[in-house]
């Protein structure tokens, strides 16, 4: 196990290397007086100034060592200025993300608990009615463009009934954080309302969080509980389970311990995929709820044009993905000792 996890290890540095010149390439495709623009904040924008920039970031030396520099540059968090956050790219990526984090904390609990049950509950009543209402509400789930449900939604519980709000929270509870009534430790309002004991600030953040949450549980749940159904199916038709029925075992015994248990193992990765997913920013999601969180703060720098915005939170994606990756992989074989081999 511990040379499975060395080597996975090393492999880790090779494959951010590679997402940094990817992202480096596309980067390079611009002048350098273009780059050099992106890096001033003042404005009127001086042409010393461009000069400077351009010395400072070595943007008219060779390709290999443009990226040298740069590559420091990531190395020391040194990212750029987002015009569209108005300050550091590196601060606009932590300041969005706790808000992320949030959303993608509470989606994961529908996710894994309904799509896990609802997948074991279709493959033991395989071929009857609720295997085939399941599967078709599945199937909806997963075919329902993400941007086309979570308008639905918005315009039913918040339009028309006025019960689910979008943003994060309300008005006053801004206030209160203005006035310093109300302190963000984590920056994630249910877990500073729970620390504090403000459960009226709590039950608010859960009216505005309702409805993305649902939307993304809603889709990323169907996925997970039709791999859930597939691995299921298999594992009960193996030779075990029939043993283990065949010893008198009860029929709970059997699904929870004996095929649920071994039937978890490709669920394991996906769902581990699955929150690196909504940790990367559910962009359509935050976009549709106004929800102020890391996916939104990037469509809004693309559609102002804010390249180094956009570069920093590509680059934020493919560590992310593949440090998750790595985890998943190790978790994987944790679950099954047969990978350690491989």
């Amino acid at each position: 196990m511990v040379a499975y996890i060395i080597r996975r290890l090393l492999l880790l540095p090779v494959l951010l290397f590679g997402v940094t010149i990817f992202i480096f390439a596309i980067f390079s495709l611009l002048s350098p007086e273009m780059r050099a623009s992106l890096y001033l904040t003042d404005v009127p924008r001086s042409p010393d100034a461009m000069e400077r920039i351009i010395k400072k970031y070595g943007l008219d030396q060779p390709i290999h060592i443009q990226y040298w520099q740069w590559l420091n540059q990531v190395v020391r968090g040194d990212l750029g200025w987002s015009k569209t956050a108005q300050r550091p790219v590196s601060e606009a990526l932590l300041y969005y993300l706790p808000a992320t984090l949030e959303l993608a904390i509470w989606a994961m609990i529908p996710v894994l608990l309904v799509g896990i049950w609802l997948g074991i509950l279709s493959a033991v009543h395989q071929d009857k009615f609720i295997d085939h209402t399941t599967r078709v509400f599945a199937l909806v789930g997963w075919s329902f463009p993400t941007f086309v449900f979570g308008l639905l939604m918005l315009m039913y519980f918040y339009a028309k009934l006025q019960w689910f709000p979008p943003g994060q929270v309300s008005d006053w509870v801004t206030r209160e954080v203005i006035n310093g009534t109300f302190i963000r430790y984590t920056q994630m309002y249910t877990i500073d309302a729970l620390i504090q004991g403000r459960f009226d600030v709590f039950l608010d953040s859960l009216r505005h969080i309702v409805l993305p949450v649902i939307t993304l549980a809603y889709v990323q749940w169907a996925l997970l509980l039709r791999v859930t159904r597939s691995s299921m199916l298999e594992t009960l038709r193996q030779e075990y389970v029939t043993t283990a029925r065949a010893k008198g075992l009860s029929e709970r015994v059997v699904i929870n311990k004996h095929a649920a248990r071994n039937a978890m193992i490709p669920v394991a990765t996906i769902g581990g995929l699955l929150l690196i997913n909504l940790l990367n920013g559910v962009v359509i999601t935050e976009t549709v709820f106004n929800y102020p969180g890391i996916g939104r703060w990037a469509a809004t720098a693309a559609g102002q044009l804010d390249i180094l915005g956009v570069l920093g939170f590509t680059l934020f994606n493919g560590f992310l993905l593949v440090v998750g990756n790595l985890v998943v992989d190790i978790l994987y074989a944790l679950i099954d000792p047969r990978v350690r081999l491989d």
